[in-house]
């Protein structure tokens, strides 16, 4: 009765939610998840366009007289996710502090800070680099709140729905980062705004003057942003089944398979968001006469895409199973892109076949298949996750005592949660190493191979981690 009112006035608390009981799932349950997942998604869409923003803003900067230098442009598309990363720490705990709706809300209306701040900020070439730096900081609240949603969905679905859910809710958002790349070079042509958007910036290109509108990339996502904050306060749910205190929570701090995950989510989701991050800067680099951002949205929008059909996929075979075979992928697409990069500075770094002028289009498909490759590994990694915590907590337990499966699964859920938000942290730290390692690189060896080297070594790393605890045969923990 409670839930079944609870349905016809969203907002408000559900006091009773049991998605693995069957009975309830088909009768109420999965309409209700269905419409917090469908508000989750856009909200989860504009963080990720506001937390990349950066890596098309900072590509343009030079073009409007700003006087940062490579290496500070690397910092400005690196910074979102340094920040991003640290706020999901902290945002992992909040849905069962908060709820889901109250947090929903609030996290998506944050963004407008930064999204305004920026706006404002690319109208004046003599902002300072402390200014734009902060500003790139404050991105990071788009970054937190895909810890915050991850945790939310994973509470309104049943185990064997839990990879396709959260396949859905986060592949659906990352678009947010394809999008941003592919839509800001169009908006960024035309005063959209009118009076309200501040004047046009005047560009050297090809020898023409050209007037652009940088703050529309920018105040392009503002109304979109209260619109969804607004549907998320009045539209979503809490749910009293959700409620956790932070030390029910900070249990997962001495779960090994806490600590496992996080380094295989820093395989996947570190090397998406850290791809995405750095491939404008990175194209431009290594390849000075293509324009990047006519290519370097593709990336994103087919690791966004997969996500889904990854979570599916784990569902059917297994996460273990998918995670480890798409790590060994991934490996060997950072060997395409060593093969195709140009033979410059770093030449002692290189390897010693493929062209000598390098190769886009093989360094670009490449960057498509460790791109795909990210977008199934984060759809595996976090269908492993649940079931890990489940299966650790069902242990044990008998079948017969219903009261102890359903204690076990509620703590089994929280964990489960919690270690999906914590995970995710750790997992972003990858945006912000990604593109500094490649301004790292190229600062020291002329090159980015240095960096390229080391992402295989980890690749190897987290091929052994699934592989002894997850995928062998009697594998201490079968997901």
């Amino acid at each position: 009765m409670s839930a079944q009112s609870s349905r016809m006035r969203p907002g408000r608390t559900l006091e009773i939610w049991t998605p693995e009981d069957k009975a309830f799932w088909e009768r109420e349950g999965e309409a209700i998840a269905k419409l917090n997942l469908w508000i989750s998604v856009p909200a989860l869409f504009l963080a990720f366009a506001v937390w990349q923003v950066w890596s098309v803003v900072a590509v343009s900067l030079p073009a409007l007289g700003f006087r940062y230098s490579t290496n500070q442009l690397f910092w400005l598309a690196a910074a979102p996710a340094l920040s991003g990363a640290t706020l999901r720490i902290f945002y992992s705990f909040m849905v069962p502090l908060v709820g889901g709706r109250r947090w929903t809300a609030i996290s998506t209306a944050s963004l407008l800070i930064p999204a305004l701040g920026i706006g404002f900020a690319v109208q004046d070439n003599t902002t300072s680099y402390p200014t734009m730096l902060i500003l790139a900081l404050l991105c990071g609240f788009g970054g937190g709140n895909f810890s915050s949603s991850m945790s939310n969905i994973s509470f309104f679905f049943p185990k064997e729905r839990k990879g396709s859910a959260l396949g859905v809710n986060a592949g659906l958002g990352n678009l947010g980062v394809s999008v941003v790349q592919f839509l800001s070079p169009l908006v960024v042509t035309a005063g959209i705004f009118g009076i309200f958007g501040g004047d046009a910036q005047t560009i050297v290109k090809n020898g023409q003057q050209l007037q652009v509108w940088t703050q529309n990339a920018a105040f392009i996502w503002v109304p979109w942003i209260a619109l969804t904050a607004l549907a998320a306060w009045f539209g979503m749910n809490d749910l009293a089944e959700a409620k956790a205190s932070f030390a029910d929570q900070a249990m997962i701090f001495r779960r090994k398979h806490n600590w496992l995950m996080c380094i295989l989510y820093l395989g996947t989701f570190g090397s998406f968001i850290g791809y995405a991050a750095g491939f404008p800067l990175l194209i431009k680099s290594q390849f000075p006469d293509i324009n990047p951002l006519a290519y370097a949205w593709l990336g994103p929008m087919v690791g966004a895409v997969v996500r889904p059909f990854g979570g599916w996929l784990s569902d059917k075979l297994g996460g273990a199973r998918v995670t480890f075979w798409n790590f060994i992928v991934m490996a060997c697409a950072v060997l395409g892109v060593l093969l195709f990069l140009p033979k410059g500075a770093a030449s002692g770094l290189a390897l010693p076949w493929g062209p000598v002028e390098g190769s886009f289009a093989g360094f670009f498909i490449s960057f498509l298949v460790l791109f795909l490759t990210t977008g199934i590994g984060n759809g595996s990694t976090f269908r492993m996750i649940p079931v890990i915590f489940l299966t650790q907590k069902l242990r044990g337990v008998d079948p017969a005592d219903r009261e102890g499966v359903q204690r076990a699964t509620r703590e089994g859920n929280t964990e489960a949660a919690a270690t999906l938000g914590f995970t995710a942290a750790i997992g972003a730290y990858g945006g912000f190493f990604i593109p500094k390692s490649y301004g790292s690189s190229i600062s020291l060896t002329g090159g980015a191979e240095a960096a390229l080297y080391v992402f295989i070594v980890f690749y190897l790393l987290c091929i052994a981690v699934t592989w002894w605890y997850y995928a062998r045969r009697n594998a201490p923990m079968p997901c």
